[in-house]
């Protein structure tokens, strides 16, 4: 039941004239001849319902209007384009060949009258993930490609203390060839190469180095510490280093754009080969996605099965090499 309200009370009161009331009470009266009846007596207002601005109210609606809208049309449209101007969030990324992307390239560097002579990069994203918790430590590799597109040739810096192999490097055109009177020259900044390498006796030797020249420090896993002094100059003199950046992507560059279509391609190639033998086939493949662009193009999905090592060819190879070892 309510309580009455100001002109009710009046009325009830009048019918009781001679009757002296008790003292009100600040929060509740009660009136004996009202019974039980109780007058809550409020000293404040009520709070207020936060109301719903309705400016977010119709942006969060219209949203959803859209993104039904974006899904209705993915459903109902082809599922490639039928020309070169549709709205790409209604379509898949599409997928291309390596030669008929390097062919877009070309022809994009014509229509937007850029440098013929810009160079061809190559995203790779890699899966790092291993058995359990483990995963692939990221790597510095150096190749030799099959098709080389720089000229320079890189300076190496031959540490040894054996005066014949110091002969030896001198040669086969290293840079800088000796021992570790080369450490303070470098630590002052006085010589400088582009890699560095070793033969195993002096390497414990070279450890004041390992600051300064950081990933550049000669090390068995990146073929930089070893016997074979021609062989790696060869290798390090002309090859092409690459690095895994941000955990799990690689961008290198593979060529250049006036290059012939095929040595791209098989500059690509072999990267993606090395690349892959970082990571066991067993996991399945290691490159998850490939994009090529030019410097001044947008990138291009390549479809990657055709690059990708195939377990049986490993398999093949391994038996090969233990057959030809025994």
């Amino acid at each position: 039941m309510a309580a009455p309200g100001g002109g009710c009370l009046r009325r009830v009161l009048a019918q009781f004239p001679n009757y002296i009331f008790p003292r009100i009470d600040k929060r509740t009266s009660v009136f004996p001849c009202l019974g039980n009846t109780a007058l809550s007596i409020r000293h404040y207002a009520a709070a207020k319902t936060a109301k719903k601005s309705s400016k977010d109210a119709k942006q969060k609606t219209s949203e959803a209007e859209q993104e039904k809208k974006k899904n209705t049309y993915r459903r109902k449209l082809a599922s490639k384009p039928v020309d070169d101007v549709y709205l790409t969030w209604l379509y898949k990324r599409p997928v291309y060949e390596a030669e008929v992307a390097v062919d877009m390239l070309k022809k994009f560097q014509q229509l937007d009258f850029t440098y013929p002579k810009q160079h061809v990069y190559a995203n790779l994203m890699l899966d790092m993930a291993l058995e359990k918790k483990k995963k692939v430590d990221q790597f510095v590799s150096t190749i030799l490609l099959p098709y080389p597109f720089v000229n320079e040739i890189n300076k190496v810096m031959v540490f040894t203390e054996n005066a014949e192999e110091i002969k030896i490097a001198e040669e086969n055109g290293a840079a800088f060839a000796g021992g570790i009177e080369l450490i303070q020259q470098i630590l002052d900044d006085e010589i400088s190469a582009d890699f560095y390498i070793a033969v195993p006796e002096i390497i414990t030797k070279l450890l004041p180095l390992k600051n300064k020249i950081r990933r550049k420090f000669p090390k068995a896993s990146r073929n930089s510490l070893g016997r074979d002094i021609p062989k790696m100059l060869e290798l390090f003199k002309a090859g092409h280093e690459y690095m895994v950046e941000e955990e799990n992507c690689i961008e290198t560059r593979i060529a250049t754009l006036d290059m012939p279509n095929e040595q791209i391609v098989a500059n690509l190639d072999a990267i993606i080969k090395d690349v892959c033998t970082y990571k066991p086939l067993s996991y399945g493949p290691f490159v998850q996605r490939l994009v090529i662009r030019s410097s001044t193009s947008e990138g291009l999905k390549l479809n990657l099965e055709p690059f990708l090592p195939k377990v049986e060819e490993a398999e093949t190879e391994d038996v090969k090499e233990k057959e030809a070892a025994s």
